[in-house]
């Protein structure tokens, strides 16, 4: 990816970060999006903690203030990376923090919030950046899927299908899902790449800890987060005219591939030892 530029939105923490790291040990030049610049007190990373981190490894970010539920930041986010940066290839639509409601229960604010980051906020920013990657001649996009998209079997429902507050978010998902395929053949003749890939396990990443649905320790639940960067650097580096359309999740997308998953640093295989260990 070296000399490619990406835009990662929610790129302060979790899957974001990951996916940022990966691109930056490529060769991108990356622009992260958040809502805060300096740390909250809700979750730990900030936008200015994942930018030093690639600069000490040799690469280039920038942070971009700005929330993707509102209109004009959306906008804003595409125009300052590009101009930040001369050029914009990718845009990787991950930003969103799940809020685990019944829709009996669920406010109209909690509602707009879950559909303008899961839905809204990647079409917008998907119609601002396909002009400046098709004056490139070629561009990717990858929206952050789930496997809460399937849905669940039933009856009788498991107990989180019935009362974990999920389907609003679930429901977005399946749109996202949908949206990328139709958008993937809207823009072939293009060369613009979109595709959407989704974890096959949940990822500890800050947030979903905090809504206590993973359980503690090791388990087959649970997904490294480098399984998910690999897959978003492979399909954001593959050829646009054949690598696309695809929705599906990081360890099938790598096995069909056959790409083996690597560190954040890109520096190791991920069953290797850091350097000097084992």
């Amino acid at each position: 990816m070296k000399g490619r530029v990406a835009l990662v939105t929610g790129g302060s923490r979790g899957i974001g970060r990951a996916i940022a790291l990966r691109m930056a040990s490529a060769g991108a030049a990356v622009a992260v999006t958040g809502r805060s610049l300096e740390r909250t007190a809700t979750f730990p990373g900030t936008l200015l903690e994942i930018v030093a981190e690639i600069e000490a490894g040799g690469g280039r970010a920038h942070a971009i203030q700005g929330d993707v539920t509102d209109s004009a930041d959306r906008r804003r986010m595409v125009e300052e990376a590009h101009a930040h940066f001369g050029r914009l290839d990718v845009l990787v639509n991950n930003a969103g923090t799940a809020d685990y409601v019944t829709i009996a229960e669920m406010s109209p604010e909690i509602c707009d919030r879950t559909v303008g980051q899961y839905f809204l906020a990647p079409l917008e920013l998907s119609q601002h950046a396909v002009p400046r990657m098709r004056e490139q001649g070629e561009g990717w996009i990858l929206n952050i899927g789930s496997a809460t998209a399937l849905p669940p079997p039933g009856p009788p429902f498991d107990p989180f299908s019935r009362g974990g507050g999920l389907t609003l978010y679930a429901s977005m998902k399946a749109a996202l899902h949908r949206f990328s395929v139709g958008l993937a053949a809207e823009l072939h003749a293009d060369r613009i790449a979109v595709n959407c890939v989704g974890p096959v396990g949940a990822v500890r990443t800050p947030s979903v800890e905090a809504a206590g649905v993973i359980p503690e320790g090791p388990s087959d639940m649970v997904e490294p987060v480098e399984f998910m960067a690999e897959a978003a650097l492979a399909l954001c580096s593959g050829d646009p005219a054949e690598l696309t359309g695809r929705v599906g999740f990081s360890k099938p997308i790598l096995e069909q591939l056959g790409r083996a998953v690597r560190s954040l640093d890109g520096k190791r295989l991920l069953d290797e030892p850091p350097a000097g260990e084992g």
